[in-house]
């Protein structure tokens, strides 16, 4: 069974609104997720969304680090960031098999906007993060990347690389499921992916139609 998970901190920009438009975006575009599981520090009651209490106060996205603990699903795992919008059918997110975003900016390197596995085949992830928070939050602690802000998918990236388990990318593996978003597209998906500043809540049509379920 395909798990979509996300995660909500509290306290920030994201609220339980976004994760309900998530949800039904999943629902009537990738049916194959058959569970949406958020992680969340927040009183969350979202229908058809589990709700899992996060267990670490790891601030900002670090807490995505807490995607990778083990006993959180079974089969087929894709996490997925809030800011996501399905436009079309998204079916081949759900197929089995490790797979992530690559970075927008940086060729070569995972993002962890959208990044599928199975099982508990990455929990070493949050088990390395988790013995050791403080040194993998420091900036440097990866080496240098150079015009990235040191975050989770930088450490992500470090440890997958280190084990050799660096993943296929999505945009590879299944060419034309990603769609960055560009105001300009009329006919955007199947998976639009925001970067930088653009957020859904602001974009205009047909993005904004997508993003509300209309």
């Amino acid at each position: 069974m395909a798990t979509l998970l996300t995660v909500l901190r509290g306290g920030g920009r994201y609220d339980a609104l976004w994760v309900e438009r998530l949800a039904r975006g999943v629902r009537r575009h990738a049916p194959a997720f058959r569970r949406v599981l958020c992680l969340t520090d927040t009183d969350l009651a979202v229908e058809g969304v589990e709700r899992v209490p996060l267990r670490h106060d790891w601030p900002v996205w670090w807490s995505k680090m807490e995607a990778f603990r083990p006993g959180l699903s079974e089969g087929t795992t894709v996490l997925c960031d809030l800011d996501t919008v399905f436009a079309g059918d998204a079916s081949a997110l759900a197929e089995p098999g490790l797979a992530a975003m690559e970075d927008y900016f940086l060729t070569g390197r995972v993002s962890t906007a959208l990044l599928r596995w199975e099982g508990d085949e990455l929990a070493f992830l949050y088990e390395r993060f988790a013995a050791e928070p403080e040194r993998w939050m420091r900036p440097g602690s990866c080496g240098q990347v150079p015009n990235s802000v040191h975050g989770d998918q930088v450490v992500v990236d470090h440890l997958l690389r280190e084990a050799g388990r660096l993943p296929p990318f999505f945009q590879a593996r299944h060419p034309g499921l990603l769609d960055f978003y560009d105001p300009r597209t009329e006919t955007p998906g199947p998976v639009v992916v925001f970067i930088g500043d653009s957020k859904p809540d602001r974009a205009g049509e047909p993005i904004a139609s997508l993003w509300r379920g209309d």
